[in-house]
C-alpha cells in the first residue's frame, strides 16, 4: 500500500506542477484543470485502444491539454471574461468534448499496452517522468520567459513597463500549466488501467491542497525549490489520505476528507500569520 501511495502521489505531482504555474506563479485561479486532467486521460485511453504507441499518446494528450489552456487564456484576454469564469467555461465545454472523445463514460485499458509494461518497475518509470517534468519546469523558470511569468503574477504593471505583452505571457503560462495537467491525467489512466469521465472532479482542490501543504511546511525554506515543495506536498497529501482510509473511512469520503484537510491547513496558516504580525 505504501508503494502504491507513493506512485499515485508522484503521478498527481505532475498535475500539481501545472496548478503551481497557474495558481502560484500566474496568480490565476484556473478551473480548466478539472477538464484538462480527464482530457489527457481520455485521449491517451482512446489512442491506446486504436493501437497507438503508449508514449505517443502521452505527447498527444500533452498537446491537447496545452490547447485547452490556450482557449481559457484567449477567453480571458480577448473576450475580457473574468479569470475564474473563463476556466469554468472551458472546463464545462471539456466535459462534453471528453465524452465525445471517449464515446462512453469509461474506457478499460487492462488489455492494452502501456508505458508500465517494461522491464523496469512502475516506481522507476514514474520517477523518471516526474524528474523530467520537474527539471523542465525548473529550467523554464530560470529563463527570461520564466522570470517574466513570475513578474506577471507578482506585478502585472511591471511586465507592461518592461515592454512585454502581458496578455501573451498569461496565455503561454496557462498553456504550459494545462499541458502538465493533461500529461498527468494520461499517465494516471495508463497506471490505473482505465479512463473515466468523472476522474477530473476535484482536481483543482487536490492541486491546491498539495501546494498549500508543501508551502505551509517548507515554503520558507530557501534551500528547497518551489517545484520540490509542491512535489513533497503532493506526497504528504496522498499519505494523509491513505492514513485516513486505513483508519476505516470509506473511499467515497475522499472529497470530504480533502476539504477538511485544506480547511485545517488554511486555519493553521492564518494562525501562523497572526503570530508573526
Amino acid at each position: 500500500m505504501f508503494q502504491a501511495t507513493i506512485e499515485q502521489s508522484l503521478i498527481f505531482a505532475i498535475m500539481v506542477l501545472g496548478v503551481y504555474i497557474s495558481f502560484k506563479i500566474l496568480n490565476f485561479p484556473d478551473m480548466t484543470v478539472d477538464g484538462s486532467f480527464p482530457l489527457g486521460a481520455a485521449i491517451s485511453a482512446k489512442l491506446l485502444t486504436l493501437g497507438v504507441n503508449p508514449y505517443l499518446t502521452l505527447f498527444v494528450a500533452l498537446i491537447c491539454g496545452a490547447l485547452a489552456g490556450g482557449i481559457t487564456g484567449l477567453i480571458h484576454v480577448k473576450l475580457k471574461v473574468q479569470d475564474l469564469l473563463a476556466g469554468i467555461l472551458t472546463m464545462t465545454a471539456l466535459y462534453s468534448i471528453n465524452l465525445r472523445i471517449m464515446g462512453k463514460s469509461n474506457i478499460p485499458l487492462f488489455e492494452e499496452e502501456n508505458i508500465f509494461n517494461t522491464d523496469y518497475s512502475i516506481i522507476i518509470t514514474i520517477i523518471i517522468l516526474i524528474l523530467i517534468s520537474k527539471l523542465f519546469l525548473d529550467y523554464l523558470l530560470k529563463t527570461k520567459f520564466g522570470f517574466a511569468l513570475k513578474a506577471l503574477g507578482d506585478n502585472e504593471n511591471l511586465v507592461v513597463s518592461l515592454g512585454l505583452n502581458e496578455k501573451k505571457y498569461k496565455v503561454y503560462g496557462l498553456i504550459i500549466a494545462n499541458a502538465f495537467v493533461a500529461f498527468s491525467g494520461a499517465i494516471l489512466a495508463q497506471y490505473q488501467g482505465f479512463a473515466d469521465i468523472g476522474m477530473g472532479t476535484g482536481t483543482i482542490v487536490i492541486g491546491l491542497a498539495s501546494i498549500i501543504i508543501g508551502d505551509t511546511i517548507f515554503g520558507k525554506t530557501r534551500k528547497i525549490s518551489g517545484t520540490s515543495v509542491v512535489i513533497i506536498g503532493s506526497v504528504l497529501y496522498r499519505a494523509v489520505l491513505a492514513l485516513t482510509l486505513s483508519l476505516g473511512m470509506d473511499a467515497s469520503d475522499l472529497k470530504l476528507i480533502t476539504t477538511i484537510i485544506v480547511l485545517i491547513i488554511l486555519w493553521l496558516q492564518n494562525l501562523k500569520n497572526k503570530r508573526r504580525r
